[in-house]
């Protein structure tokens, strides 16, 4: 899993079987001091994520799973909306 921000939307008219309406957002990496790293990654999106929101981005078999017994091509799934988080580093 991964810390990134939504920067865009992705439109497409046609997608593979499963991936009807599936919303897909263009995710850019952070760090903790919303520092970009990383390439972007087209995520889906089933939870309603906004332009400018941080979100938590799962990748992988991980991201498949939450579509439970479908077979879906995708390799990144939006999985949480960050309202907030801290980070403590010791000196």
């Amino acid at each position: 899993m991964f810390l990134g921000k939504v920067i865009g939307s992705v439109w497409s008219t046609q997608k593979e079987e499963g991936m009807e309406n599936l919303k897909l957002l263009v995710v850019q990496p952070i760090d903790w001091n919303d520092n970009e790293g990383g390439r972007t990654v087209i995520a889906a999106d089933r939870i309603g994520a906004g332009f400018g929101e941080k979100v938590i981005v799962s990748t992988g078999t991980s991201a498949r799973i939450i579509f439970q017994n479908k077979m879906v091509p995708i390799d990144a799934a939006i999985v949480g909306i960050v309202d907030s988080f801290e980070v403590t580093q010791e000196t």
